[in-house]
């Protein structure tokens, strides 16, 4: 076996913008998040509300929109309140539970512009605030219809990659290999990998990045799934190392997923990493199509992880 070696000073250093220095662990996690902290920012960002509505979790965005929602009528009903109820006709007690309470609906019907009639302003000032929060429910049921539409309209990518990547044989020497699948049942196409090395060079004390060379970068269609392979020759830059050299360089390596979306018409990307923990030597992927009884091929997407003995 040759001796293990690191990618001479010679080969270009494509550095991915992560920067140089030697970051511990993974420099872009499992899910495609950079592992980076910034730290200086403002506590109050309002420049990035519109981000953080469209990208939060769903549940966490109903109840963001639900505590608007009770939150702004409990505000109007105070206001109500403090211009005396006497100022509206109403079939309700005179108790304060019976106001407010009056208050509360009467302000969630005109918010909502709903107004079932049961109770309204007998005065100026209590029609002028009627008519204030009336806008202010068109403005903000205007909003929250296009938060949802963006929401719902932003492609996303629903890859699923296997947890582990291996070093198998290929075609008389081994190779590097993972592989994914489209989770959803939209069509992909022009779909572009790239795989970069990211390892730590202990000459210059400082972590490095190589493109790695794939037996093919781009596939057109993509109806099952893709097992992206770099070749282990002698021009790769793993050739002749083993797991302990994959751990002792601290590699990682940094996978980027390209695709067209052909529902959306929108292109979409995705990224993962693997570190040398999450790399297995002598197993090979298992075959995860097969065909059905009327003559069909079939795909079972929960083996995208089986592997076998090689």
């Amino acid at each position: 076996m040759p001796t293990p070696r690191l990618p001479s000073k010679t080969l270009p250093n494509d550095d991915l913008g992560l920067g140089l220095k030697v970051i511990p662990g993974r420099g872009v996690n499992k899910d495609g998040t950079f592992n980076v902290r910034r730290r200086g920012l403002p506590r109050l960002r309002t420049y990035e509300l519109y981000h953080r509505l469209i990208t939060m979790g769903g549940f966490k965005f109903l109840g963001l929109l639900f505590l608007g929602f009770l939150l702004t009528n409990v505000l109007f009903a105070a206001a109500y309140l403090s211009i005396g109820m006497e100022h509206f006709a109403r079939p309700g007690g005179n108790g304060f539970l019976d106001r407010a309470l009056d208050a509360f609906f009467f302000s969630a019907q005109t918010l909502t512009t709903v107004g079932y009639g049961h109770i309204s302003p007998q005065s100026h000032l209590a029609s002028a605030v009627a008519a204030l929060e009336s806008l202010l429910g068109l403005l903000s049921f205007a909003l929250a219809t296009g938060l949802l539409y963006g929401r719902f309209s932003r492609p996303h990518a629903q890859m699923r990659f296997s947890k582990t990547a291996l070093v198998a044989p290929y075609r008389g020497i081994t190779g590097f290999m993972f592989r994914f699948v489209n989770r959803r049942s939209n069509q992909l196409i022009e779909v572009e990998a790239s795989v970069s090395l990211s390892f730590f060079d202990p000459e210059a004390n400082a972590r490095r990045f190589v493109n790695l060379g794939l037996e093919r970068n781009k596939i057109n269609l993509f109806p099952t799934n893709w097992t992206v392979v770099h070749p282990i020759d002698e021009a790769s830059p793993l050739f002749g190392w083993q797991d302990v050299d994959l751990l002792k360089a601290q590699a990682e390596f940094i996978v980027l997923i390209k695709a067209f979306d052909d529902t959306f018409a929108q292109t979409i990307y995705q990224r993962t990493s693997y570190i040398a923990e999450e790399v297995q030597w002598g197993v090979r992927f298992k075959p995860m199509t097969t065909f059905g009884k009327d003559g069909r091929l079939e795909m079972d997407v929960e083996q995208v992880d089986e592997v076998e003995s090689a």
